[in-house]
């Protein structure tokens, strides 16, 4: 289902003293993180989503991300040094209900239709991780450079704590640092790989945590083969399980020859971390007044298919002053 093994293949750990959370070695078939990394770059920043470039330029400069940095990926390396390209100065894009960095709240008059493929990944994993009935309202994806990191900070926002978080690594390493309810308790450190997911809930829901550090990816690691080698699949149904219905089948597709070209290039470089969060728990709403969505058209709420809209609430508690990839 969504480029993933069978949950039976599954290599799935907990962590002692950290209840609730559970680290998942390299779920996704073969080749089938192409896929997503393909949907991080050149669909998810796509308008009306929302991304870093937003607040310091026109709508018209951010239509087309990919489309104004990909023949550049493409071509060979001229050993001079040129300007950045708009996809290597993205930092973070906003799905679903986006998160507002100034006033740390989400809101309904703040988001989008969340995209079928990742919803449909994320219900999939908590379902298996026994949290049924999962809904991805939110997601923020951040985009790292080999001098990136993430600042300390807890994701609690969400109106719902009892949802887990979903977080998914593709591309080169990082560190990971998972502490208490404290800011000043000792962390846990531990390696995140290209396809690793990591799934935060109960007590461990609300730990500080962090990424000081991107550094290279293991070399001949055979549960975590070299992504930039991997190459596209070979046909539209590449990375599925022998169970996926129609529907699902439909949601992996194979990546062309010219877009894998862009993102083995960028990624050689770069890490891209998806977390993934549901808002609204059972039985919670939102104000029913009527919203405006980002592209100015009247909507009851954000929604992948039949999703509830939502409202403010705070993101994160910040103890440091940069909690965003910088």
């Amino acid at each position: 289902m969504v480029g993933l093994r069978p949950a039976s293949d599954w290599r799935a750990f907990g962590l002692q003293g950290y209840p609730g959370f559970i680290f998942i070695s390299n779920p996704f078939l073969q080749d089938s993180q192409s896929f997503w990394v393909r949907q991080c770059m050149k669909t998810y920043p796509q308008k009306p989503n929302v991304c870093n470039l937003d607040l310091h330029m026109s709508p018209t400069e951010t239509e087309d991300i990919w489309g104004k940095s990909a023949d550049i990926l493409r071509s060979p390396p001229s050993g001079k040094r040129e300007p950045k390209t708009l996809l290597e100065k993205l930092r973070w894009v906003t799905l679903g209900y986006h998160y507002n960095w100034d006033t740390k709240t989400y809101s309904a008059n703040h988001c989008t239709p969340f995209p079928v493929d990742l919803h449909s990944l994320s219900r999939h994993i908590a379902a298996v991780c026994g949290f049924h009935g999962f809904n991805a309202e939110a997601g923020i994806l951040n985009y790292y450079r080999s001098d990136s990191s993430l600042g300390i900070h807890v994701d609690e926002s969400e109106l719902d704590h009892t949802r887990p978080l979903l977080s998914f690594s593709f591309g080169q390493s990082a560190i990971f640092l998972l502490g208490g309810t404290r800011r000043e308790d000792p962390p846990t450190a531990m390696y995140m790989h290209s396809g690793d997911v990591m799934v935060m809930s109960g007590s461990s829901r609300l730990l500080y945590h962090a990424v000081p550090r991107i550094v290279p990816a293991p070399k001949d690691d055979p549960s975590h083969p070299a992504l930039e080698t991997q190459g596209p699949g070979s046909g539209p149904d590449q990375g599925l399980t022998q169970n996926s219905t129609q529907e699902e089948s439909a949601l992996v597709e194979r990546v062309s020859e010219e877009d894998w070209a862009v993102c083995s290039r960028y990624m050689q470089s770069s890490r891209v971390n998806m977390t993934v969060r549901q808002v609204l728990g059972p039985g919670q709403s939102f104000p029913e007044t009527p919203h405006k969505r980002i592209d100015g058209s009247q909507t009851e709420g954000c929604h992948h298919g039949s999703l509830n809209g939502g409202s403010g609430a705070q993101k994160r508690r910040r103890s440091d002053s940069s909690d965003t990839v910088v």
